[in-house]
């Protein structure tokens, strides 16, 4: 049984910076990709990046490049959310995320199977 368990979020002032942390355990083998996914109330959740397992590369969705930063710590099997500069609008519930019965690495944060229970992150004004 695939668990998935966000830490880190918090409440902070604009301008100010997070790290969340993602435990993962129960993989029967280590996914492709490792997804970090928000959501704020009342719309969809949306993706902010994907880390790819096997070259430790990196995949932001538009507009996230360069605040948020996702690393791995595949000896703690940990996944890392760095965000700097925050703002109100990155208020929202952050999800750590996977899909390791599926091949590569899905784009549609429909395909995603695997969910931690989220962490929230507030920033005020």
């Amino acid at each position: 049984q695939v668990q998935l368990v966000e830490s880190g979020g918090g409440s902070v002032q604009a301008g100010g910076s997070l790290t969340l942390s993602c435990a993962a355990s129960g993989y029967t083998r280590t996914p492709f990709c490792m997804y970090w996914v928000r959501q704020t109330p009342g719309k969809e959740r949306e993706w902010v990046g994907r880390f790819y397992t096997d070259g430790n590369y990196t995949f932001y969705a538009r507009g996230m490049k360069g605040r948020f930063t996702i690393s791995r710590d595949g000896a703690k099997d940990t996944l890392y959310l760095h965000m700097n500069n925050l703002q109100p609008e990155d208020t929202a519930m952050y999800y750590c995320a996977s899909a390791s019965s599926r091949p590569g690495c899905p784009s549609s944060v429909a395909d995603l199977s695997e969910w931690g229970q989220g962490t929230q992150v507030t920033v005020s004004s």
